[in-house]
C-alpha cells in the first residue's frame, strides 16, 4: 500500500477512509495521540512512546481499546503493509461515538486511528526561525491531546510573519513552541523546561536529555526566561518529527552560533542513535 488508515479493525488508503461523524473528534477534540518515525519498518522509540500515549489516555479517563503489548504489536504489523521503509506513524484514540453531549458517554467503547504514510527523516542541518506568541493555552499542556487550536492559531500567526514556528512563553517564561519542545545551550551546559503541566514531555527531549549526558553534557531541567533564550550559545528545537534543530533567529532578532560544535556533537548523536535502532 502507498499508505495505509485504520479505524476499528478496518484498513485502507488514507484517502478512501470515513469516519462517523458522531466520533467525538468531530465535536470535542476528545482524544489522545501519539508519532513516531519508522524505518527498516521499526518504529523508533516505540516503548516510550506507548508509555506517553497510555499515560495521556488515562488522564482523560479514556479507556484504550487495545492493551499496551497488543497496540504494539498492530502498530508494528501495520507498517510493514505500506510499501516504503522510511514513514512517519500517527496514532490515537477518541473516547467513541455517541450523539453530541458534553459529558461522556456511558457504555461507550473508545476508537483507535491509525495512520502511516511515506516520509523521509528530515535533515539534522535545517534550521529554524521562531516567532513568540503569549501561551494562552490550557493548563494540562502535559496531555497529548486533540485539543490543539491555540496551536494553530499560533502556528499561522508565526507563517505570516515570516517564521518557521511558533514559540510560547508565558509572561517571561519560555515554555515549547507549537509542536515541539524547546531548549538552549549556555556554558556547556544544556538547559530544558521541566516537565509539569506547562509542556509535553517530549520524546525527543528524552532522548536530547540521554544522549547529553552520555556525551558528559551537563543538563538541567529548570525554566528559563525569554531573556535568557536569547542570550543564550544555542537555542534548538526537539521533537519526534525532527529530531533536534538549531534555531537562527527568534522574532526577527538573531539567537545562537556560538557553540555550534557542542550542537554538532548532540545531533551526530541523536541521528546515530536513531540509525542503530532502526537497523537491521
Amino acid at each position: 500500500m502507498k499508505n495505509l488508515g485504520y479505524y476499528n479493525g478496518k484498513i485502507d488508503l488514507i484517502e478512501n477512509m470515513t469516519v462517523p461523524m458522531n466520533d467525538r473528534a468531530s465535536f470535542f477534540g476528545d482524544g489522545v495521540y501519539d508519532v513516531t518515525y519508522a524505518r527498516n519498518y521499526i518504529p523508533y522509540c516505540l516503548e516510550a512512546h506507548l508509555d506517553r500515549f497510555y499515560r495521556s489516555a488515562e488522564k482523560l479517563r479514556i479507556r484504550v481499546p487495545l492493551e499496551r503489548e497488543a497496540l504494539g504489536r498492530l502498530l508494528c504489523e501495520l507498517v510493514r503493509k505500506v510499501d516504503a521503509p522510511e514513514q512517519i506513524m500517527y496514532w490515537q484514540v477518541t473516547r467513541g461515538t455517541a450523539p453530541r453531549e458534553h459529558a461522556f458517554p456511558v457504555g461507550t467503547e473508545a476508537n483507535l486511528w491509525v495512520l502511516l504514510r511515506p516520509q523521509p527523516v528530515k535533515s539534522l542541518a535545517e534550521t529554524l526561525t521562531l516567532h513568540s506568541v503569549e501561551d494562552t493555552r490550557f493548563l494540562h499542556c502535559d496531555v497529548k491531546t486533540l485539543n490543539l487550536i491555540p496551536n494553530v492559531l499560533a502556528e499561522q500567526e508565526a507563517k505570516d510573519a515570516g517564521a518557521s514556528t511558533a514559540l510560547f512563553h508565558r509572561g517571561e517564561r519560555v515554555t515549547e513552541c507549537a509542536h515541539a519542545n524547546v531548549h538552549i545551550l549556555s556554558g556547556g551546559r544544556f538547559i530544558t523546561p521541566p516537565t509539569d503541566n506547562l509542556i509535553l514531555p517530549g520524546i525527543a527531549r528524552m532522548n536530547l536529555i540521554r544522549i547529553c549526558r552520555d556525551l558528559g553534557i551537563p543538563v538541567e531541567e529548570r525554566p528559563f526566561s525569554m531573556a535568557e533564550l536569547m542570550a543564550a550559545d544555542e537555542v534548538l528545537t526537539s521533537s519526534s518529527g525532527e529530531f533536534c534543530l538549531r534555531v537562527t533567529a527568534v522574532d526577527g532578532k538573531a539567537v545562537g552560533g556560538r557553540d555550534g560544535e557542542t550542537l554538532q556533537r548532540i545531533q551526530d548523536a541523536l541521528l546515530a542513535d536513531f540509525l542503530a535502532a532502526t537497523d537491521v
